[in-house]
């Protein structure tokens, strides 16, 4: 087998397969008989380890994706892997857009890390491909990310909260617990947790207004450039694929990733996520609760760029909840 892992430090939170652990998972899934003839690492994704998958008689490859070892993942969102595989039937207004998986593992019989093989979607990624294309046509981009997330936001769930689960009868209740749970991983890795303490304790005081959120809809999570796939060549870009889908979340749609970006980066083509989402925020209490879910991104966010060692950004991002915290208090 050719093997080519990205080369990382031992105390790196992703940490990759060995070759043996490679072709133990790729026999557990296709077979005693199955033969990896390469596994080459991808880069560009921070939490689960992904890798293209060549196997000797078949001409199309396969993608492998591998969870965290269970100690090494948050409470505010573990199990992301199976988050994904439970919300897999909801995603449907967008099968056509998802990788087909293949096969699917969480007992740790073999490993023990959830994993995954999913189908490779064709197209590139349109976090290396769309800046090929001029300003202006960069548009039509984020005008079919609008469409595709407007779509999957008129999916309606039975409550609020993680896909997987639990499930809140209350909105309110789904983000605090959430705000809970990433206030202990805040303390888990040593950073402090005080600002966002003081942050949920000035939104609790008005959650009747996020509780005005009765009817909970599905909500991607993480749909942005990075997690796309284009048609390679086209005149202008076109999304063929969307993948990583493991923080769906059942909720006000106006708190999902995409909205978010769309709102913090107005100006030029980004805009036209608008012309097919449609507007947001337009009452006193759609901008307060905006408050709040930027507070839940900046919050999630922090703890990322502390996992990938970004000091700096840490930094800035206490600098922004606090900020918020001043926002909300004045509102």
């Amino acid at each position: 087998m050719d093997y080519a892992p990205i080369d990382r430090d031992p105390g790196e939170f992703q940490q990759a397969l060995s070759a043996a652990e490679i072709e133990a998972v790729v026999r557990a899934a296709f077979g005693e008989g199955a033969v990896v003839l390469s596994a080459a690492e991808l880069g560009g994704g921070y939490y689960n380890n992904t890798y293209r998958i060549d196997l000797d008689g078949d001409d199309r490859p396969v993608v492998l994706r591998v969870a965290p070892e269970p100690v090494r993942q948050a409470r505010a969102d573990p199990e992301m892997m199976r988050n994904e595989h439970a919300g897999v039937p909801y995603l449907a207004p967008v099968a056509g857009l998802l990788p087909h998986t293949l096969a699917i593992d969480f007992t740790h019989q073999v490993i023990g890390r959830d994993y995954m093989f999913q189908a490779f979607l064709a197209g590139v990624p349109a976090g290396e491909a769309l800046s090929a294309y001029p300003e202006p046509a960069r548009g039509a981009y984020f005008r079919q990310l609008g469409d595709i997330a407007r779509t999957v936001h008129g999916v309606r769930g039975p409550g609020f909260g993680r896909v997987a689960g639990p499930v809140h009868g209350r909105w309110s209740e789904a983000l605090f617990t959430w705000f809970d749970h990433a206030c202990a991983d805040l303390t888990d890795a040593g950073l402090d947790a005080g600002d966002v303490t003081r942050l949920v304790r000035l939104a609790d005081r008005e959650g009747a207004v996020l509780d005005e959120i009765t009817e909970a809809r599905l909500l991607h999570g993480d749909l942005w450039v990075g997690n796309t796939m284009l048609a390679e060549g086209a005149p202008e870009p076109l999304i063929t694929g969307v993948f990583d889908c493991d923080r769906l979340w059942w909720g006000d749609p106006e708190a999902d990733w995409p909205v978010y970006l769309a709102l913090r980066k107005p100006g030029g083509e980004r805009d036209a996520f608008w012309e097919s989402y449609g507007r947001v925020g337009r009452t006193e209490s759609a901008r307060w609760r905006a408050l709040v879910y930027e507070a839940r991104h900046a919050t999630a966010l922090l703890l990322e760029f502390h996992r990938l060692g970004l000091a700096d950004r840490v930094a800035e991002t206490y600098g922004e909840i606090r900020d918020l915290a001043h926002r909300l208090a004045a509102h």
